[in-house]
């Protein structure tokens, strides 16, 4: 599977700009103290949170996962923890609770997507701010998509071609999940494959799991990392949501 290669994962992302992503995240959160990223994956953001001197917390189902982001955190305040999002207990609350790259796709069924936001309510402090990055819905119901399916990277000087999704991988239009066929050709001419599914969700799906879930309610909603895009903009390509606890 594609998240037992942390490394080419990481190096697949990698068109991300991770430093300006946390600066939004840190604007919009009013300098957070401490931060839990959650499905973090390699956690580049909390790497970078901690980077700045934030206490940050990375929590991944993946064992591949959470050991290599123990070792790129390695002398950084940040503690790993592996779990799954949708049942998980610290015991502590957080100024800031994040969870990116559309890892929300993940969550499968209702139920699941009411049992991650009702572990993002426990866990966040009082005034605190949770953010929901999770892919535009005119990738899945417009007729132009936002993001492209394939594209090349290169991160100190490693390479590589990625493909996220084939011509045939169509949606479920009754469970709207699709199972997406994945390719990372490295430089070297190694090629890591896999079929990782993915659930799409409608933005008025997410309103409905945020009333049954309780407490949180939405402060903002933007299309990208600059909040002057707006989510019906001609520019957006992400549906990025600010919730804060109801009370």
């Amino acid at each position: 599977m594609i998240y037992d290669h942390p490394q080419a994962y990481e190096l697949a992302c990698s068109f991300r700009e991770v430093g300006v992503e946390v600066d939004a995240l840190h604007r919009w959160a009013g300098a957070p103290r401490t931060v839990l990223e959650l499905a973090a994956g390699p956690a580049e953001h909390a790497r970078e949170f901690a980077g700045r001197g934030v206490m940050a917390t990375a929590l991944d189902l993946s064992p591949a996962m959470c050991a290599y982001a123990r070792e790129r955190g390695a002398g950084l305040p940040l503690e790993v923890v592996q779990a799954d999002m949708t049942g998980f207990r610290l015991g502590r609350w957080f100024d800031l609770v994040i969870t990116m790259l559309d890892s929300t796709a993940h969550l499968m069924t209702l139920d699941q997507f009411v049992a991650y936001l009702s572990c993002v309510r426990e866990h966040l402090a009082a005034g605190g701010l949770a953010v929901i990055e999770m892919s535009h819905p005119a990738d899945r119901l417009g007729d132009t998509p936002r993001v492209s399916n394939a594209w090349s990277v290169r991160k100190d000087g490693v390479g590589a071609d990625v493909r996220w999704g084939e011509p045939g991988d169509e949606i479920d239009p009754i469970t709207q999940i699709v199972h997406d066929r994945v390719t990372i050709a490295l430089d070297g001419g190694e090629v890591i494959q896999g079929v990782v599914p993915y659930r799409f969700w409608t933005a008025t799906e997410l309103e409905a799991a945020i009333r049954l879930a309780g407490g949180l309610t939405v402060q903002a909603q933007y299309g990208d990392f600059d909040a002057n895009v707006s989510l019906g903009s001609a520019e957006a390509w992400r549906m990025i949501t600010l919730l804060r606890h109801a009370g």
